[in-house]
């Protein structure tokens, strides 16, 4: 019998990528509902979750960490393969990051990358 949580974590999860194939959604249901995540709202884990199994079962994402990349040069290497695969999941959510230089802030500035969702519509809504 699931918990609450476990239901609230399946729901979300077919609200946000319905189209997701089935073992990745198993994958993905468990690390959402791991013991690490039960500090964050069902929502927050389903999408930490989803992120974190795309980018490292469907994208270079360890090999060029292997080949000395830090954690944010590879994450922004691979975020266009990680929106690919949302993309064809039928996600309802994109990851973005930041503009190199945004007008008005200091040239020195570090950008870094933005793993806060942009909402778009989804294909077959009406």
């Amino acid at each position: 019998m699931a918990t609450e949580r476990q239901k609230a974590i399946a729901r979300h999860l077919t609200l946000l990528i319905p189209r997701v194939p089935f073992l990745d959604a198993e994958a993905i249901r468990a690390d959402a509902g791991s013991r690490h995540m039960r500090s964050l709202t069902p929502a927050a884990a389903v999408w930490l979750a989803t992120l974190a199994h795309i980018r490292h079962q469907h994208t270079d994402y360890d090999e060029l960490r292997d080949d000395g990349y830090e954690r944010d040069e590879a994450r922004f290497f691979v975020l266009d393969a990680v929106n690919a695969v949302l993309d064809d999941w039928a996600s309802t959510r994109q990851l973005v990051s930041e503009p190199d230089e945004v007008e008005g802030e200091d040239e020195d500035a570090e950008t870094e990358l933005d793993d806060t969702p942009a909402l778009r519509q989804r294909p077959d809504a009406d």
